[in-house]
């Protein structure tokens, strides 16, 4: 059982990429193209515009928000300004998905390997790394639409979400970046995983879209919570002044052809979680 879910916010148009950061909830807001924060009563404050329908958001150490746009990740300038700080384009040319940062300052991105908006046939996609000084490479490939990703608080750890093989993967984190000993972190089951969070515990959230639930999992697979909504659940992220709000961005789904051009549905949803939020983002 868990507390029933309270709306934070609503209209939104396609909400994702929910983080935690300086006190209020931000996340990207796809359809509008801007980046927003949200106060704990649900005030909506535009940060950033984005030149692109689909994007992910995170922080560099220093704080300067990170934002993935087609196949450019953007720095956001002192004065406000989106700037293209790498295009991965050669490694990545159907665009990127998620971002997060680990400890070390290392950012990772991942693309679905094909363009899911065209209706393309589904084709393998990859994790790259680009380094603080801005170099890149591919560090894991052959995943069934990488999704969500967070870094254990120990920065030894990354999780990837695959979507399309309804699983979570982890790797081993080295000195430089590199990822190795590629493992199955959970079999899903029926469970297609979107965004995803750590918590103090080591268990992860991940948000579903199909099933319009967010399922909080032990490593191995054991389910140890699962919160229903009314609409396709795409992520989610822990946070509040405890670290215990469960923040669940969630939207009527009416398929990839809609996406774009869908109603203005989206909500921001909450409940408290039962252990507090850990690792990155």
């Amino acid at each position: 059982m868990h507390d029933p879910l309270e709306v934070l916010t609503t209209g939104l148009a396609f909400g994702e990429s929910p983080r935690w950061h300086a006190g209020r909830l931000w996340l990207a807001n796809w359809g509008a193209q801007e980046v927003v924060a949200l106060t704990s009563d649900g005030k909506r404050e535009v940060m950033a515009q984005v030149p692109t329908f689909n994007f992910s958001i995170d922080w560099s150490g220093d704080g300067q928000l990170l934002v993935t746009s087609a196949t450019l990740v953007l720095r956001q300038e002192r004065d406000g300004t989106l700037k293209p700080f790498v295009d991965v384009r050669e490694i990545a040319p159907n665009g990127l998905n998620e971002i997060v940062v680990d400890a070390r300052d290392n950012i990772y991105v991942n693309g679905p390997g094909f363009n899911l908006m065209a209706g393309e046939e589904p084709k393998p996609g990859e994790v790259i790394l680009v380094t603080p000084g801005g170099a890149m490479r591919q560090v894991a490939d052959a995943m069934a639409f990488p999704n969500g990703m967070a870094v254990t608080p120990d920065n030894s750890t990354l999780v990837v979400a695959e979507s399309y093989a309804r699983r979570l993967t982890a790797f081993d984190i080295a000195q430089d970046g590199s990822l190795s000993n590629r493992r199955m972190w959970a079999d899903l089951g029926d469970g297609v995983p979107d965004g995803i969070c750590l918590d103090v515990e080591g268990a992860i959230w991940y948000a579903d879209v199909p099933n319009k639930r967010c399922v909080r999992v032990r490593e191995g697979g054991e389910v140890l919570q699962s919160v229903q909504a009314d609409r396709g659940c795409f992520a989610c992220m822990l946070g509040g002044a405890d670290g215990r709000t469960l923040f669940i961005v969630a939207k009527e789904w009416l398929g990839a052809s809609n996406m774009a051009n869908a109603p203005r549905n989206g909500q921001v949803v909450t409940t408290t979680a039962p252990s507090a939020h850990a690792g990155r983002p």
